[in-house]
């Protein structure tokens, strides 16, 4: 798994990693077609292998436990989007706060890294509560765990961040100190292609 300080170096990846992570993608895409019924991998690959940053993206979102895959596309921007579809949050991605600002605030214990950081390094986002809520219409995902979202900016300028998860048949949004961090709550990302 790829640590928390060697995130995204900017090198590319070697041919033969490219390829494993094309066939390992495009394995995910075939096996769940409910994701993405109208689509065809060919176009989603020809899109990727023009951009080899977005593969850099999708092989730190592979390698720290998000199994990406495909949920949706765009005909007017011509993008195809992915989100983390591991059921449980991307186990290299956990034991996170919120943000920087929150891990500098910490005197004592402090995690390894940041969601907001790490994504950022990553080059994907975090998902939105409506992100994530339509991520549960694919299947039910963090039932075990939980996953940081993206936090209004009142509530982040109060201490507070946001997370979901998946419990009782519902998905459920709550609050913690951004600062708080636990080894079951990682996040979940999303890249536009």
């Amino acid at each position: 798994m790829t640590k928390n300080s060697e995130i995204n170096g900017k090198k590319d990846l070697s041919l033969e990693q490219k390829e494993e992570l094309l066939n390992v993608l495009q394995a995910r895409f075939e096996k769940n077609r409910n994701r993405h019924k109208e689509l065809e991998w060919a176009k989603v690959q020809e899109k990727l292998e023009a951009n080899a940053e977005k593969i850099r993206s999708l092989h730190e979102m592979e390698q720290t436990g998000g199994e990406p895959d495909v949920v949706g596309y765009d005909k007017e921007t011509d993008t195809y989007t992915f989100y983390d579809c591991a059921v449980e949050s991307p186990k290299g991605r956990r034991s996170v706060c919120y943000d920087r600002e929150a891990l500098e605030s910490r005197k004592k214990h402090k995690p390894e890294n940041n969601a907001i950081d790490m994504a950022t390094a990553m080059g994907i986002e975090l998902l939105t509560e409506d992100q994530y809520r339509a991520l549960q219409k694919l299947g039910d995902f963090d039932r075990k765990t939980s996953s940081w979202i993206a936090t209004p900016p009142d509530i982040r300028n109060l201490g507070g961040a946001l997370f979901c998860d998946f419990r009782f048949g519902h998905v459920f949004v709550y609050h913690n100190g951004a600062s708080s961090y636990y080894s079951s709550r990682g996040f979940r990302g999303s890249l536009q292609v």
